[in-house]
């Protein structure tokens, strides 16, 4: 028996091991439980990945009580009952896979390990859904409607400084509020630092769903986000 543990713990280390380098398993609120007063959780059984790269003196999307706001628009083609959001900066050990999306900026700066920022997350919906000849220009004029927003999680590894700054959100619909019913439509992700100063370096957001959604898109821009929509 004591030979049986002892493997037991030893693949478990391994597996801790060989896994420390990569982001953990991006678990989902929705069936959440608590089993011998440990939380279980089921991992989001879809996930899509961007790896971005923001240059020294980039110029924002936008700019609030003087932070730099940079934003990732992401299309939703239907209802879904949960969405989950977070983000690591810096990018180490992790490279994109075929089916991610990657910003050019990244591709030209993969090699710096060390360029970084403190994370903070926001999610909004747009009042603007139809993709039409206006779509750009009517979701520029539309009004957002806001999620909530994240600064620090404790579920994700730490930065270079040693502080576990990088961010991540969990967003339940809820159907009898329209203003938080996760519908098919277009959405933002906001991303900043929590203290005034430059967004910098490389990062990968991930985007979690319980559910598949065939057609999700993410852009970094919303002309980008049309033309993939038109060529759908």
């Amino acid at each position: 028996m004591k030979k049986i543990f002892l493997l037991i713990a030893i693949s478990l280390f391994m597996v801790k091991f060989s896994n420390a380098q990569k982001l953990p398993t991006f678990d989902a609120d929705l069936g959440k439980k608590t089993v011998f007063g440990q939380e279980i959780r089921l991992p989001y059984t879809d996930v899509v990945s961007y790896y971005g790269y923001i240059k020294s003196g980039s110029t924002p999307d936008e700019e609030r009580g003087g932070k730099k706001y940079y934003y990732l628009y992401l299309w939703v083609p239907s209802a879904v009952p949960e969405i989950g959001i977070r983000m690591v900066s810096p990018v180490t050990d992790m490279k994109p896979e075929k089916p991610d999306y990657v910003m050019d900026e990244y591709k030209e700066n993969s090699n710096d390990k060390t360029s970084y920022f403190d994370t903070w997350i926001s999610l909004e919906r747009s009042s603007v859904i139809l993709n039409d000849s206006g779509f750009v220009e009517n979701v520029k004029n539309g009004s957002w409607t806001s999620y909530g927003q994240n600064d620090d999680s404790g579920e994700l590894p730490k930065q270079p400084s040693g502080n576990k700054y990088n961010s991540l959100m969990r967003i339940t619909s809820d159907a009898s509020n329209p203003t938080k019913a996760l519908v098919k439509g277009l959405y933002r992700i906001g991303f900043t630092t929590y203290k005034t100063g430059e967004v910098q370096g490389s990062f990968i957001a991930q985007i979690g769903a319980v559910v598949k959604i065939p057609g999700t898109i993410i852009a970094r821009n919303l002309d980008g986000l049309k033309a993939i929509l038109d060529s759908k």
